[in-house]
């Protein structure tokens, strides 16, 4: 056990002045210091390849649209084409909504409840689709910037029609309940971008601060996973990827943000409880 630091570049002592390096304990813990660049949201940019692997493509038109595919809102004003990830369907009472990410379906708050959320995403459907919505956004927690410190980025839109998407994440199979993350986890995704890829936690309880088109969110309490062997765990547009525990395929998080060598989760717990559904087993 350790008391981490996580910086954005990570200089030798003998470049750092005496009254400015970290402390070697706190509180009878070690210190670890570890640099991970500059934490984002993982929106995708304007284009990107497939993902190069033979396995389902994500990316394409999807029925019933399965966690792990894309999805995505209509910008309003069009002046944005996106897609990011279909985490998992939820429920609440004979409901059933996809879960994803606030900024993934409802625009950073900015989208009006109701408005349509498409599979796949405008940036991998074309503009406009030629498909038509799936779900609408029924509720999203509010992203605050600034000093208020955030637990989730989440968000929950109602299936149009209960048949439109199934429960059985793309590659890996229906989530077998939910477990907390633990230090040294190995869990596994399915994703928008990266599509099927494995990782381990190193954290459950760090505090960071993510960049947002809104400006600088504090998140507080989140699961931190670094990718097994060269792949990277997720990049842009793996955003709202439920992540499960690979031995049990239990729900442990959602994803929402990262730099190139790290990934950041919500625990999958807090995400629920926050927009009151259950996982559809």
């Amino acid at each position: 056990m350790a008391v981490k630091f996580l910086v954005r570049i990570k200089y030798p002592d003998n470049q750092i002045p005496d009254g400015d390096r970290l402390p070697r304990e706190v509180n009878g813990y070690p210190v670890d210091v570890e640099q991970v660049g500059t934490f984002r949201r993982f929106m995708p940019p304007s284009s990107g390849a497939a993902p190069a692997m033979t396995m389902p493509d994500p990316r394409k038109k999807i029925r019933p649209a399965q966690p792990g595919c894309s999805i995505g809102f209509k910008d309003p004003n069009n002046q944005i084409i996106m897609a990011g990830t279909f985490g998992a369907l939820v429920s609440k009472g004979t409901k059933r909504f996809i879960l994803s990410n606030n900024h993934v379906i409802a625009d950073e708050n900015n989208l009006p409840l109701g408005s349509s959320i498409f599979q796949p995403g405008f940036l991998d459907a074309g503009n406009p689709p030629n498909n038509g919505p799936i779900a609408k956004l029924t509720k999203f927690i509010p992203l605050v910037p600034g000093t208020v410190t955030n637990k989730v980025d989440g968000a929950i839109a109602e299936l149009n029609n209960k048949n439109l998407a199934t429960n059985s994440v793309l590659f890996i199979g229906p989530p077998k309940g939910k477990t907390a993350g633990e230090i040294d986890m190995v869990v596994h995704k399915f994703g928008r971008t990266t599509g099927f890829t494995v990782g381990r936690i190193t954290s459950v309880e760090t505090d960071v601060s993510v960049q947002y088109d809104a400006g600088v969110v504090n998140f507080q309490d989140q699961i931190i996973i670094v990718g097994l062997g060269a792949q990277p765990f997720s990049a842009s547009g793996d955003s709202g990827s439920l992540i499960l525990e690979r031995s049990t395929n239990k729900a442990v998080a959602l994803l929402f943000a990262g730099s190139s060598t790290h990934t950041i989760a919500n625990h999958i717990k807090d995400v629920l409880s926050a927009l009151s559904v259950t996982l559809t087993l």
